[in-house]
C-alpha cells in the first residue's frame, strides 16, 4: 500500500494540532488570480457589512466613554489590548500535545509578559507616580525606594523565569521549547516595544493619543467602505480585497479629516494639556502657540464662489496633515504584513474577540505602527528643541527627587541673592 500524503490532521491523540479554531483556518490561495475575493463580487458582503458595522459602533462608543474618563482609563484600555493580543499571539505557535507533556510551561509565557510589563511602565510612569504622592511623606519615600531599585527587581525576575525556563527542559522537547523561548521574546518586543510609544503619547497629551488613533479607524473604514461600492483594481496580493479605489478613496478622506479633527480636537484642554501625574482631575494649562487660531486671508478668486475671506487654522492642522499622510499611506502596511504573517500560518484571523473584525491583533496592525510615528513625529517637530523655563522645569520635576528639588531651590535661591547684592 502507498503512504497517504494527505495533509488532513492526525486523528490520534499523539498529532500535533494546534489549539486553533479549524474555522479559522483558510486554504491557501497562491494559485488564485489576485482579486478574486473583491468585495464587490462578494455575495454575503451586506450580511459581513451589517455584522463589522454593529461590530464597530460598540468599539467606537466605548471607545469614546473611555477617552472622556481620562488618562487613566485609555492607559487600563492599552495594558488590556496588550494582553489580548499577548494571549493571541502565544496560541499562534501553541501544540496542544507538547504542551500536555509540559505542565506549567505556558505561565512561563505569562511571567516574561508581566515581567516586561512592570519594566516598561515603571519606566514610562515612574516620576508621575512619585509626583501623585509628593504630599504624603511616607508614600512618596516608599514610591521613590522601589523606583531606585526597578530595573534591579525586573532583572532578577527575568533571570528567574530564564531559569525556570532551563529547569523546565525536557528531552525530545528542546526544539519546541526553544522555539517558544524565542516566541515569546518576539512577540514581547511587538507588543511592548510599539505599545509602550502609545502610552508616552497618552501622557504627552490625550490628542496625540487620539487623532492618529481615530485617523487609522477613519482610514479602515473608508477603505472598507470605498472597496465595498466602488472596488475595481486589486491593491496588493497579500490582502486580495484590498483595491486601488478603496486605498485612494481612504487617503483623501484620512487628509481632510485630519486637517478638520485637529481643529476641533486643539479647542479642548483635555485633549491638549499634558499630564503630569497619576491623578484623574481636570487639566488646566496654557495650550501654547500650536493651539491658538491664526487667521489667513483667502485669495481674491476663493471669494468669488464662496462666502468667506478670512479662515481660522491652528497651527497644529499643518501637522495633523503630516499625520493623515502617514495614516493613509503608511500605516496599512502594518495590515499588508499582518495579512502576509497570516498567510504565513494559513489563518484566517489571529482571533474571534470581535465579531466581522476577527482578534484584537487584527485591529491594532496599523495602529502600532501610526503610535510610534505619531510618538517620534511629536519629539521631533513639535516638541521645542531650544530650552525654555516650562522644559526646565518638566525635567526637574520628572529627573529629580524631593531632596533633590529642595536642594536645588536653596541653591538658586543663594546664586539669586549673590546676584542682586553683586549688582547692587
Amino acid at each position: 500500500m502507498q503512504r497517504d500524503h494527505s495533509t488532513s490532521i492526525p486523528s490520534t491523540p499523539t498529532g500535533r494540532v494546534r489549539n486553533r479554531r479549524r474555522s479559522n483556518e483558510v486554504i491557501s490561495e497562491d494559485s488564485k488570480p489576485n482579486g478574486g475575493h473583491l468585495l464587490v463580487n462578494d455575495r454575503d458582503k451586506y450580511r459581513s457589512m451589517w455584522i463589522r458595522a454593529h461590530s464597530s459602533i460598540w468599539m467606537i462608543g466605548g471607545f469614546v466613554f473611555i477617552v472622556y474618563m481620562g488618562h487613566l482609563y485609555i492607559t487600563a484600555m492599552v495594558v488590556v489590548i496588550q494582553i489580548y493580543m499577548a494571549k493571541e499571539l502565544f496560541n499562534l505557535l501553541r501544540k496542544s500535545h507538547e504542551d500536555s507533556h509540559l505542565p506549567g510551561f505556558r505561565l512561563l509565557n505569562w511571567h516574561f509578559f508581566f515581567t516586561a510589563m512592570l519594566f516598561v511602565y515603571g519606566r514610562l510612569l515612574s516620576q508621575r507616580l512619585v509626583n501623585t504622592v509628593t504630599t504624603d511623606r511616607f508614600l512618596y519615600q516608599l514610591v521613590s525606594s522601589l523606583f531606585k531599585y526597578h530595573m534591579a527587581i525586573c532583572y532578577f525576575l527575568y533571570i528567574t523565569g530564564f531559569m525556570w525556563f532551563i529547569l523546565s527542559l525536557k528531552k525530545k522537547m528542546y526544539k519546541y521549547q526553544f522555539g517558544q523561548y524565542a516566541w515569546t521574546h518576539m512577540i514581547l518586543i511587538f507588543v511592548f516595544a510599539q505599545s509602550s510609544f502609545t502610552v508616552a503619547n497618552i501622557f504627552e497629551g490625550i490628542f496625540w493619543f487620539l487623532l492618529p488613533a481615530t485617523l487609522i479607524v477613519i482610514n479602515d473604514i473608508f477603505a472598507y467602505i470605498f472597496g465595498f461600492f466602488f472596488g475595481r483594481t486589486p491593491l496588493i496580493k497579500l490582502s486580495p480585497k484590498k483595491t486601488w479605489e478603496g486605498f485612494i478613496g481612504a487617503s483623501v478622506t484620512t487628509i481632510i479629516s485630519a486637517f478638520v479633527l485637529a481643529n476641533i480636537m486643539g479647542r479642548f484642554q483635555w485633549f491638549t494639556c499634558a499630564r503630569k501625574d497619576l491623578s484623574n482631575g481636570w487639566l488646566h494649562c496654557d495650550p501654547g502657540p500650536l493651539f491658538k487660531s491664526e487667521q489667513y486671508t483667502l485669495p481674491g478668486w476663493v471669494s468669488q464662489w464662496f462666502p468667506w475671506k478670512e479662515i481660522s487654522i491652528m497651527p497644529v492642522q499643518w501637522h495633523a496633515l503630516c499625520l493623515g499622510l502617514f495614516a493613509s499611506i503608511i500605516a496599512p502596511f502594518g495590515g499588508f504584513f499582518a495579512s502576509g504573517f497570516k498567510r504565513a500560518f494559513k489563518i484566517k484571523d489571529f482571533g474571534d474577540s470581535i465579531p466581522g473584525h476577527g482578534g484584537i491583533t487584527d485591529r491594532m496592525d496599523c495602529q502600532m505602527v501610526m503610535a510610534v510615528f505619531a510618538y517620534i513625529y511629536h519629539q521631533s517637530f513639535v516638541v521645542p528643541q531650544s530650552l525654555s523655563v516650562e522644559r526646565i522645569l518638566d525635567q526637574i520635576l520628572m529627573n529629580l527627587t524631593f531632596e533633590e528639588q529642595h536642594s536645588l531651590y536653596v541653591k538658586l535661591g543663594e546664586i539669586l541673592h549673590e546676584t542682586l547684592t553683586g549688582e547692587s
